[in-house]
């Protein structure tokens, strides 16, 4: 089922967090098309994925239709799709205490992007007085940041997020852990696991680089006015029992 719903307590801070990342990207990209290109090393191997959808028999066996992403499902999880304008641009996944928000954009045919994407959010999180460390992860190179946030009681405080990314033919899908994957990432395996088997459908259609590839609801879904989803997701397979790690606009699914 399908509702928009409210933030409170933890769902602001990861909330702003989500609004920071969100504003320095948007700098970023403005500044990317006003310098020359840099030139970027071709995407690297994925044996274990994540999935193009011409390497994947069945994609949708076991995963959420999504248009342009197909997300696994996992007992106990809750999905929410996230909109910006008219368009579903993001899923997040959220387990117990812990999500991951996916996203997927167009890239060059045969360049990788992850390096210079990656090199720009920690530039920005650094001039929003945040604090990057990239090292290499179970994904490849990541970036664990401490975001600036606003606390519930009005203080500033920081919120611990990773970064991680990887690029491949024509796409790039970049993953947003944060809760206790982020602050704990040896708890983090089956989020990992999650980014390792969505499989990407890009189009064949002309795309620039960096533009967001669309989402679109499931079929099956429905949408549920505020206050009524949370009585009813106790009951449900997918629902992680979670009232925070979210930001609005949005629509959620818990199945």
């Amino acid at each position: 089922m399908f509702g928009r719903r409210k933030k409170s307590g933890a769902a602001d801070t990861a909330g702003e967090a989500e609004q920071v990342v969100d504003a320095v990207a948007g700098e970023d990209a403005a500044d990317a098309a006003e310098q020359p290109r840099k030139v970027n090393l071709p995407p690297a191997p994925r044996p274990d994925g994540p999935w193009d959808v011409s390497e994947v028999a069945k994609p949708e066996e076991g995963r959420v239709d999504l248009g342009g992403l197909y997300v696994p499902g996992v007992e106990g999880m809750e999905l929410r799709v996230e909109v910006a304008g008219d368009a579903i641009v993001a899923a997040t996944i959220v387990l117990r205490d812990s999500a991951v928000q996916l996203q997927a954009f167009a890239a060059p045919k045969k360049e990788g992007i992850w390096g210079e994407v990656r090199e720009e959010i920690a530039t920005g999180i650094v001039q929003q007085g945040g604090a990057i460390d990239e090292v290499e992860g179970p994904l490849g190179w990541e970036l664990r940041a401490q975001v600036p946030v606003q606390l519930p009681d009005g203080n500033r405080g920081v919120q611990i997020v990773r970064f991680v990314g990887v690029d491949g033919p024509r796409w790039f899908l970049r993953g947003v852990i944060s809760g206790q994957g982020a602050v704990q990432p040896e708890a983090a395996g089956l989020l990992e696991q999650i980014v390792r088997d969505t499989v990407v459908v890009r189009g064949e259609g002309p795309m620039a680089p960096r533009d967001p590839i669309v989402l679109k609801l499931p079929n099956d879904a429905q949408m549920v006015p505020d206050g009524v989803q949370q009585e009813e997701q106790a009951g449900s397979r997918f629902s992680g029992g979670m009232g925070q790690l979210q930001r609005g606009p949005e629509i959620s699914e818990v199945r």
